[in-house]
């Protein structure tokens, strides 16, 4: 669907953005609803909502306590009904109910109680089904927005990438999230191709911990787990390999015990769920048009998304599939300021068939 609005920044992608919003268009919001992290966007490009997707949640009266980062600080430290819940899984939301409570926080700390009602567009899969685009849509309007608008994350990570995703060439995206990887050909503003798999940063973390259970016989966090892949993770041979002490709990007596382990360890351990990001890249280039695929032959693909952040990954794949890989400049935040830049066509889009944005 060729998409129109009333400046050239569509096409020239959100690099070219001016941040002045103009006093004809209402104050909106974008939120990116990751496995891992929420972030919330406003319409002048400003990142004003940032923390881990986790929530603390009494069990009894259902009411959020905490959000973020300040969960950890909660969880052990107060009464045993007060537990930690993530409410998004594999990049789709597995609880309606808190989720809603999520959004409404979300939106009341980004601002949307001092601005009043405002239109919101929610990032999302676009293997999101019918039913639960209508569940985030109710739920966004729930928690306290005028107007409910979705729009595909691989779409708007290009946005918020700088690509002009209008032109009528194919262009490629591959946005590796926490809890998701889906790579996605686009033209003429739309998605034509669409792959996903439910590997992403997350599923690292999961291998790095079950190959310290297996090899080593202790037992990690999630957190740990992710402290490990920063610090020694990587997709290719490093010039020069890293170790480091990590210590765990004994498998067999509960004590704490420490081992060593390497970043060639590390990297074996996180071969399988790299293995399925490379299957949906080739997946998606193989299903795509013939004429559009030669178009990211030609231009390469563009990597988004927290899990891209991993050493040599952008190499690996272009190695691996044999086509140039664009890192984007700000691959977390890509999605939520194109979704951000979105806001800002949908007093034109409402004048034209919207049925595959909302």
């Amino acid at each position: 669907m060729l998409l129109t609005g009333p400046d050239p920044r569509w096409n020239a992608g959100a690099g070219a953005a001016n941040t002045e919003v103009t006093s004809q268009m209402s104050r909106g919001l974008a939120l990116d609803l990751g496995t891992a992290t929420i972030l919330a966007c406003n319409q002048s490009r400003e990142i004003v909502f940032r923390e881990p997707s986790i929530l603390a949640v009494n069990s009894e009266t259902r009411e959020i306590v905490a959000i973020g980062q300040s969960v950890s600080s909660l969880i052990g430290h107060t009464a045993g009904h007060v537990v930690a819940t993530k409410p998004i899984r594999d990049g789709a939301i597995i609880d309606f109910s808190v989720a809603e409570r999520m959004m409404r926080l979300v939106l009341q700390q980004s601002g949307l109680s001092r601005i009043g009602r405002s239109k919101v567009v929610v990032a999302v899969p676009g293997s999101v089904t019918p039913v639960e685009r209508r569940a985030i849509e109710e739920a966004t309007r729930k928690a306290g927005a005028s107007s409910a608008h979705l729009i595909e994350q691989p779409l708007a990570g290009a946005m918020g990438a700088g690509i002009p995703v209008n032109d009528a060439v194919g262009t490629m995206v591959v946005d590796i999230g926490g809890g998701i990887t889906e790579a996605a050909v686009i033209s003429f503003g739309g998605i034509v191709t669409l792959r996903s798999a439910h590997s992403g940063g997350m599923a690292l973390d999961a291998a790095i911990q079950a190959y310290l259970r297996q090899a080593h016989g202790i037992t990690i966090g999630e957190q740990l787990a992710q402290d490990i892949k920063l610090a020694l993770g990587s997709a290719i041979a490093l010039d020069q390999e890293l170790q480091a002490e990590v210590r765990g709990r004994d498998m067999m007596t509960g004590s704490p015990r420490s081992a060593t382990v390497t970043s060639i360890e590390i990297r074996d351990a996180m071969s399988e769920p790299l293995r399925a990001v490379l299957d949906v890249v080739q997946t998606c280039l193989a299903d795509a048009p013939a004429e559009l695929a030669q178009d990211v032959i030609l231009q390469g693909m563009h990597l988004i998304g927290g899990g891209a952040l991993l050493r040599g990954l952008a190499d690996h794949i272009a190695h691996q599939i044999g086509i140039q890989v664009h890192l984007a400049d700000r691959p977390v935040e890509a999605v939520v300021e194109g979704a951000a830049l979105f806001l800002d066509y949908l007093p034109a889009l409402s004048k034209q068939s919207t049925s595959a944005w909302s």
